[in-house]
């Protein structure tokens, strides 16, 4: 999506880093449930401002 939007002189946001902290363990509320929940809402605004 960052092509997509320096091909047409949009500048997005950076997208979520991705988490270094993850035990392995398998957690409920997982660090990476956070980050997934993030990237989507990530990828939902770049479709928005790419639209």
């Amino acid at each position: 999506m960052q092509h997509q939007a320096a091909a047409v002189n949009i500048t997005l946001r950076a997208p979520p880093p991705e988490p270094t902290s993850c035990c392995g363990r398998g957690c409920n509320g997982c660090v990476w449930e956070g980050f997934f929940a993030a990237a989507d809402y990530w990828r939902e605004e770049a479709l928005l401002q790419l639209g």
